[in-house]
């Protein structure tokens, strides 16, 4: 199993908090940081700091030197497809190439009302993140002066300079680089179409190792039918997590937990027992026992999403007791 970190940054962590972070990360052995794109602050308090996921990464990208860096994932809404792929291409070489793209339609209302942002129904957003990852592939990879008639957006003898990093390993169409596109979700009929039409990987999001089973059984079957070898499609999941050496840390980091989600003081059994049941959730050997159930489901890499943030100790432990042993 394959581990990256997953960062929900609008609970309150500015660009400092990220960059020391990042960098727990990095010398701790993660192979990859990955941030959510939001602009409205949750879960927990909804008035703390928020930053642009973007500007951020450029920033971590000149401050980190090896770890994978990348969005997971990029509303549609938050910025038109031809500013993104420009947007994401400078990126990539101020990383010098260690960039993945995540893309989804979006989903959350409040990003977009409090700064006057169009949230259109999923239906059409569906249809624009379909012409976004047109733009990326064809803008990336096909010959100056590609044209596109998407949905909504179309292009007129396309140009991008420069190309992304040309590096080893990355995905490459007419002999030209890329890279590595992410799309994901619940599994959605349509995000599963979406996936195999367009991305490298599919991430599963909120789901348990039993449902993500199914879902890549369902995945199989979407790329058998759409003329695509299933095993070219690259499978993560995010999966929350809390670690403690023991009992006592993990009831201790528990608490804290509900603190920052604003349920201090509430101890429904139930909300406990639904993240155990999905979440990489216990001591060492119980996180590893749920990680390696998402392994024999079919999931490649698990992007663990942290709630707590500001613990770097647990950082370090989640890579000292899951990565390279499961």
């Amino acid at each position: 199993m394959r581990f990256a970190l997953m960062t929900e940054p609008q609970q309150g962590m500015g660009y400092e908090d990220q960059l020391a972070l990042v960098r727990v990360a990095e010398r701790s052995g993660f192979e990859a940081f990955f941030r959510s794109d939001h602009y409205a602050s949750f879960p927990g308090p909804g008035d703390v700091e928020t930053t642009d996921a973007w500007a951020v990464l450029a920033g971590l990208a000149r401050e980190t030197t090896t770890i994978t860096l990348g969005t997971l994932v990029s509303p549609v809404t938050f910025r038109h497809p031809g500013n993104f792929v420009k947007l994401v291409t400078t990126v990539d070489h101020m990383a010098g190439g260690r960039l993945e793209v995540g893309v989804g339609a979006g989903w959350n209302d409040d990003d977009h009302v409090r700064l006057g942002l169009p949230f259109p129904p999923i239906d059409e957003r569906a249809d624009l993140l379909e012409d976004q990852l047109a733009i990326l592939h064809g803008l990336w990879t096909e010959d100056e002066g590609w044209s596109y008639d998407g949905h909504q957006v179309r292009v007129e003898g396309g140009q991008l300079n420069p190309r992304p990093v040309d590096l080893p390993g990355r995905p490459r169409s007419n002999g030209r680089a890329r890279p590595r596109i992410i799309t994901g979700g619940q599994g959605s009929p349509r995000a599963l179409r979406i996936a195999v039409r367009w991305a490298d990987e599919f991430n599963l999001s909120s789901s348990s190792p039993k449902v993500a089973r199914a879902k890549m059984v369902e995945l199989d079957e979407v790329c058998r039918s759409g003329g695509r070898e299933p095993s070219t499609l690259a499978r993560s999941a995010m999966v929350g997590v809390l670690v403690g050496r023991d009992a006592a840390e993990v009831e201790r980091r528990t608490a804290e937990l509900r603190g920052v989600l604003g349920m201090a003081g509430d101890t429904d059994p139930a909300w406990l027992a639904e993240r155990r049941a999905r979440w990489s959730f216990g001591t060492p050997d119980e996180a590893r026992a749920t990680v390696q159930r998402y392994a024999e489901a079919g999931i490649e890499r698990i992007m663990l999403q942290d709630f707590l943030p500001f613990d770097y100790a647990m950082v370090e432990l989640m890579a000292e007791e899951l990565i390279g042993r499961v």
